[in-house]
């Protein structure tokens, strides 16, 4: 007898438990940024492209927490024509259960905003513990209450259902509205800034993608970024792995756990359809996502200088 599970939809976490690849490339045209105000800013080099800013802490309450632009100087991304992307200016995360330790040391980094992308349900849940100085925002991607529970016999269905869940982000008109609002945000906001969702890998993960796509990052760079989480949450991954193979065996756990990982065909999937619904990742981010020549170039000033 086929046993039926409960597929967590994007980002969630059981607390129990070349055409199509076609990014957007623009020459920066621009002076550079004032250099961040930063305990993390530790030197700026005379010939270097910008300040260089210390490592990217690790967090133990908050496992997939990262910088945009790479975990330190030496491994910053770099756009397809060599510039080097800026860190310490927007950071990624999963949700913020901040210890008060790991708290402390967020604090450190001058964050200004925190842009939850969860629904209201998953906040009330677990809500943030605010960086000191920073506004809460909450950008709810997916528009609805609650994130969607859908079922899974096998799997190669949770597989699918995922990637199908990734498409909806490109289709579903509300979702792209509400990633331009984040991309107008991050755009407008003066000092670093910080979003996340629950697991800090779909729906950050695409917006992540959408953001490095946009600034130049070659899709190779893309993909090793987003299948990071894989390695940051490896842990947590595997405590809730363990958890439901306890409590219902090991086929179950198995069809359960790459809801709780990120996969290339996911990200795949939603490459794929920005190539079917628009041709090219840069008509997606200014015809799908609607933003102007002007907020790109804000992008691009923050992330490049």
């Amino acid at each position: 007898m086929r046993r039926t599970i409960v597929v967590p939809p994007l980002d969630e976490e059981d607390p129990n438990l070349v055409a199509r690849r076609e990014f957007l490339k623009g020459a920066l045209r621009c002076c550079l940024l004032p250099a961040l105000a930063s305990p993390w800013l530790v030197a700026c080099g005379g010939g270097s492209d910008y300040a260089v800013v210390a490592p990217t802490p690790r967090l133990a309450s908050v496992n997939n927490f990262r910088d945009v632009a790479g975990a330190d100087d030496q491994d910053a991304y770099r756009t397809t024509s060599g510039k080097k992307l800026r860190r310490g200016v927007i950071y990624r995360s999963n949700v913020l259960t901040l210890s008060p330790s790991d708290l402390a040391i967020l604090n450190t980094l001058g964050i200004v905003a925190d842009y939850d992308l969860r629904t209201p349900t998953e906040i009330a849940k677990t809500p943030d513990v605010v960086p000191q100085g920073a506004i809460y925002s909450n950008i709810n991607i997916l528009g609805s209450a609650n994130i969607p529970t859908p079922t899974s016999t096998s799997v190669a269905e949770t597989v699918a259902l995922m990637e199908l869940q990734y498409q909806l982000m490109i289709t579903d008109v509300g979702v792209r509205s509400r990633l331009a609002q984040l991309f107008q945000a991050l755009a407008t906001t003066d000092g670093a800034q910080l979003y996340h969702c629950t697991s800090g890998k779909d729906r950050t993960g695409w917006a992540t993608a959408v953001l490095l796509s946009l600034v130049g990052v070659s899709q190779d760079v893309v993909m090793q970024d987003y299948m990071l989480t894989n390695t940051y949450s490896a842990a947590s991954i595997q405590a809730s792995y363990q958890a439901v193979e306890a409590a219902y065996g090991q086929a179950y756990a198995d069809i359960y756990i790459p809801s709780q990982e990120v996969e290339e065909c996911f990200l795949n999937a939603a490459l794929d359809q920005v190539s079917t619904s628009y041709g090219s990742m840069s008509n997606y981010i200014t015809d799908g996502l609607g933003l102007d020549l002007v907020t790109q170039l804000q992008l691009r000033i923050k992330l490049l200088g």
